[in-house]
């Protein structure tokens, strides 16, 4: 009993201690495009920044913790083309080059690494180097759009719950204002500023929320109090 409570109180404070947040708030659930906000330390960092969402819009994720103002009936369900609504850790970059001296763990992509989409593998929701018995279904992460040419990936499923969401990245946007399969998106030189950003030390967060949600999040976060939303 007393194991739990320290391992749970460990996780409160990664939670709540983070101190580099990536607050990205939509208008609704429907919303295909939302603006992006990196705080640390209460200061906002760079000027808002414009992303895209899922073509479907949100659905409710499963991360570190689940805000209770979130709506009932639209969990993130594989294939359902929904960014992910919750608190997420921000694990590790991608990317087609070389590390550039990231401060955020790295992973080079080469013609071999996948992204597992098959909800029936053991693999599910896990970047691998494809195996001599590959998944029924997979994403190349070394696409020919270049869409993964810098990303970071976002804690989504990590128990990888059967048909719960997979490959849940911030990425390059496929075009302007051009809603994702369901990760959030946004242009390269954006993406490549958050990302030398982004520091392991500081226990980064992604929290992606709807805007009736924001208040609750305020609290959970006293770092974001002062952001206010038209």
């Amino acid at each position: 009993m007393i194991k739990s409570f320290l391992i749970i109180l460990g996780l409160n404070g990664f939670l709540y201690g983070a101190q580099q947040l990536l607050l990205v708030v939509a208008q609704n659930y429907e919303s295909t495009h939302a603006m992006l906000y990196c705080y640390e330390d209460e200061h906002l960092v760079f000027a808002p920044i414009e992303v895209n969402l899922g073509q479907n819009g949100l659905g409710v994720g499963i991360g570190e913790t689940t805000l209770l103002s979130t709506r009932e009936g639209v969990e993130k369900r594989e294939g359902d083309k929904k960014a992910p609504i919750g608190v997420f850790r921000l694990t590790r970059l991608f990317g087609y080059e070389a590390n550039k001296g990231y401060s955020l763990p790295y992973l080079h992509l080469n013609n071999e690494t996948i992204c597992v989409d098959d909800a029936d593998s053991p693999l599910y929701n896990t970047i691998v180097q494809i195996p001599s018995n590959p998944p029924k279904s997979y994403e190349n992460m070394l696409r020919e759009d270049h869409q993964y040419k810098l990303g970071i990936e976002v804690a989504h499923n990590q128990e990888g719950r059967k048909n719960k969401g997979s490959c849940i990245f911030i990425h390059v946007a496929k075009g302007k204002r051009t809603a994702s399969a369901g990760c959030t998106t946004m242009e390269y030189e954006s993406l490549k500023k958050i990302a030398k950003w982004l520091d392991a030390a500081k226990n980064p967060l992604l929290i992606q929320i709807e805007k009736g949600s924001l208040k609750e999040a305020q609290e959970l976060y006293p770092a974001l109090k002062a952001h206010k939303e038209d």
